[in-house]
């Protein structure tokens, strides 16, 4: 088991498998994309293969597989193939823009993954392009369709951007009407890779919310677990409900249970902090899995209190792009 300094079990991984994207969304990176890593700089899939296994044997019971955009990783099915079978994973979920994973929804099936988050931030075309700078609506959405037929449980994630996709909150909301989905709208944060100035946010989770009331004023909350970052709600007799995700605000801070590994090995305790360490160094320099488990378990005790205590003692990791972090 691995619990940090203030007593918080940490059982959540989120393992980014390249920093690579197909999409340039404007909140995420500058157009001509950012400095992307070098292909010996990435864990190898033998790598994470071997961190994942480790992560379960200390206790990790939930995987999410992130990016960049995971299918543009290459023999990412490797990885998801061993992952299915690994004993002591109880939840196997991936993030994705949904552009590429077409050609691997059977096969996902059949692993029994079930659990997919669609990045989608517009669900009119014309801001669509406009946010991700790519034609690949369409795409996006046939495959958000064939993943509900096939009987996923699909989250929809929607960054809210202010004077951009603001005229999207209601109607992708409407989806959870008809679909047995969850969307989620996430506050903005300052992780763009330099793409632009970040001076805060206009539309907080309290606008959000308070904007969704103004059309539906009875909404129901509903409970969730612990350690959830979303506040969930639902409207009476819809098929699915919606969150709202307070990730500049951090107001789910004090029951975190995650870690994050970047693409390129760093162990990461907070989203808004530095890097503890770089595990793929660790590897390549022939560390045994008990000298992993050390170092893993001393990064994790030193995981600050909240994200603004991270983000006090960082040096700069709200300049980097989400892609590069892992999300």
């Amino acid at each position: 088991m691995i619990i940090d300094q203030h007593n918080r079990v940490v059982d959540y991984l989120r393992l980014a498998v390249t920093d690579r994207c197909n999409l340039r969304c404007n909140y995420c990176m500058p157009a001509e994309g950012i400095d992307f890593a070098q292909r010996e700089d990435l864990l190898s899939i033998a790598e994470m293969i071997r961190l994942s296994e480790l992560m379960v044997s200390m206790g990790v019971k939930k995987i999410r597989i992130t990016g960049g955009e995971p299918f543009a990783r290459k023999n990412l099915m490797t990885l998801l193939n061993v992952l299915a079978e690994l004993k002591g994973i109880e939840n196997i979920s991936i993030t994705t823009n949904a552009s590429l994973i077409g050609p691997y929804i059977n096969e996902l099936k059949a692993l029994g993954i079930r659990n997919i988050n669609v990045s989608i931030d517009a669900i009119d075309p014309v801001r669509f392009f406009q946010i991700t700078r790519r034609d690949l609506f369409e795409t996006v959405m046939t495959n958000f369709h064939r993943l509900i037929e096939a009987g996923f449980a699909v989250n929809l994630n929607c960054v809210v951007l202010s004077k951009q996709n603001t005229a999207d909150i209601l109607p992708m909301l409407k989806l959870s009407e008809q679909y047995p989905i969850s969307v989620r709208f996430l506050e903005e944060m300052p992780f763009n890779g330099g793409s632009q100035a970040f001076n805060g946010i206009e539309w907080n989770h309290t606008r959000i919310l308070e904007h969704i009331k103004t059309v539906y004023p009875n909404l129901i909350q509903l409970p969730a677990a612990k350690s959830s970052t979303s506040v969930n709600y639902t409207v009476e007799a819809w098929k699915g409900r919606f969150g709202i995700i307070p990730s500049f605000s951090r107001t789910f801070c004090g029951t975190c249970n995650r870690l994050r590994v970047s693409a390129k090995g760093d162990l990461i305790t907070c989203l808004y902090a530095d890097p503890s360490l770089n595990l793929r160094s660790l590897i390549r320099e022939g560390a045994s899995d008990a000298e992993l488990q050390s170092a893993i378990v001393k990064a994790v005790k030193s995981k600050a209190k909240n994200g603004f205590e991270s983000e006090r003692l960082a040096q700069g990791a709200t300049n980097t792009s989400m892609a590069s972090i892992g999300g």
